[in-house]
């Protein structure tokens, strides 16, 4: 993993291969195969286990403020390595739908369920509107960093973030009673 790792550093996942990595683990090529099956089953192993392992629970109360707890992680963490890592796999998965799979299972599934759970909070308080579809907010809400992860066509900063927040609240911010206009 540590071989991955710096290697990772150095080169998108496209040009890793696995003679590298045996070469900088100082282990045979066979040894690795043993393990995983593919290059791409060697990173996500190494994604799974150094970058992607904590999940990030918003201690607070609103779903507002949750959102932007996990946004300001994930732009945070896109800057990184963990960026990187992200985009490449993205990129690999293209040619490999088993790459995509196993980033959502393992990766991607159990924070959109968070997130969910904290949009759905939101929409119990009044604080967002009863008919606002948690995935379609999410959606809105974050596809759109990675969008500007894969292309880099513009940085991805907080401020960014924030202003991903307020554009979608905008349509689903809850009626609180009595501020209600005729």
């Amino acid at each position: 993993m540590d071989a991955v790792y710096e290697l990772l550093k150095e080169k998108p996942a496209r040009d890793l291969t696995m003679d590298a990595v045996a070469k900088r683990a100082k282990v045979g090529k066979p040894t690795l195969y043993k393990w995983w099956p593919s290059k791409a089953a060697l990173i996500l192993t190494m994604f799974h286990e150094r970058l992607g392992a904590t999940l990030e629970t918003p201690k607070t109360g609103t779903a507002e403020k949750a959102l932007r707890a996990r946004m300001k992680h994930l732009i945070v963490e896109c800057n990184g390595l963990f960026g990187k890592v992200v985009a490449d796999l993205l990129a690999e998965g293209q040619g490999d739908a088993s790459i995509l799979k196993d980033l959502y299972e393992k990766h991607i599934r159990m924070r959109r369920a968070s997130t969910t759970a904290d949009i759905e909070r939101g929409i119990a308080s009044g604080e967002l509107s009863a008919d606002t579809d948690p995935e379609l907010l999410m959606d809105a809400v974050f596809a759109p960093v990675y969008f500007r992860l894969l292309l880099r066509f513009e940085p991805l900063t907080e401020a960014y973030g924030n202003h991903l927040i307020d554009q979608a609240l905008r349509g689903v911010r809850g009626r609180k009673k009595g501020l209600v206009k005729a």
